[in-house]
């Protein structure tokens, strides 16, 4: 049996602690993976402490922008002393909607740079929120040489695609894609081998599952989707998203 992996999930999130156990219960049954991404301090300590209850959890650690402009020195201690725990580095990246002036916007800049700097030296993939940001997103990055660089939730143009296809970037996919034609049309530009999927939870969606808080479970009704959309089998599509997540990873198996 095959390996489904949410590449972008919020698991150290306060919504999903009375619940955790059955989660990873639910995770161990279904055959589920999930990259347990970051925002600040305290839910990079959760996140791997949740690591250690499951293997199935793989841990991110980093300072997500929205909190850039506190205190980062413990996480980015963190990362140091516990690199050989952590598998890759998020939730990071560029978004101008945090800042309130151009010294703000310099040390977002500040703060993506130096956690790029941490995944380049200890050879980690990196998970990246990108919103209305990826221009600047890419002049950045290409002073750094990273082994796996995933566009979490890609919400740009079809040629910031092509551009981010070109430099063997991953984009991921959640659960607007059921009822999204945008981000239906980009999936289909996407190149096969560079697609992963994501709940990023726990976000809830208006427009699908009744606006409840999003669960890994929805994961297979987004392949569902995508399946459709690609005109790919449901069951090549997993064995697909298995390798590619394996690869952004760079695990040789899950």
């Amino acid at each position: 049996m095959h390996w489904l992996c949410d590449s972008h999930i919020h698991l150290s999130d306060p919504e999903y602690q009375a619940d955790i156990v059955h989660i990873i219960n639910v995770m161990e049954l279904l055959k589920f993976k999930a990259c347990c991404v970051s925002m600040d301090y305290e839910t990079s300590v959760n996140t791997l402490n949740l690591s250690k209850k499951s293997q199935n959890i793989l841990p991110f650690v980093g300072i997500h922008p929205e909190m850039a402009l506190q205190d980062t020195s413990d996480v980015f201690e963190m990362i140091k002393q516990k690199d050989k725990e952590i598998i890759g580095i998020g939730e990071i990246g560029l978004d101008k909607t945090y800042t309130k002036s151009d010294e703000d916007w310099d040390i977002q800049k500040e703060v993506f740079s130096k956690q790029l700097s941490f995944a380049e030296k200890f050879k980690k993939p990196v998970s990246i929120h990108s919103r209305n940001t990826l221009d600047e997103i890419f002049e950045i990055i290409s002073s750094f040489n990273l082994n796996g660089v995933l566009l979490h939730w890609f919400d740009g143009s079809k040629n910031q695609l092509r551009h981010a296809m070109d430099l063997g970037f991953y984009v991921s996919y959640g659960p607007v894609l059921v009822y999204a034609n945008d981000k239906q049309t980009l999936l289909h530009k996407t190149d096969y081998d560079r697609i992963l999927v994501e709940t990023d939870g726990p976000v809830k969606f208006s427009h699908c599952f009744n606006h409840k808080i999003t669960q890994i479970q929805f994961l297979p009704s987004v392949v569902y989707c995508a399946s459709k959309i690609l005109k790919m089998p449901y069951d090549n599509l997993i064995i697909q998203l298995e390798e590619n997540s394996q690869k952004f990873l760079n695990l040789k198996k899950f």
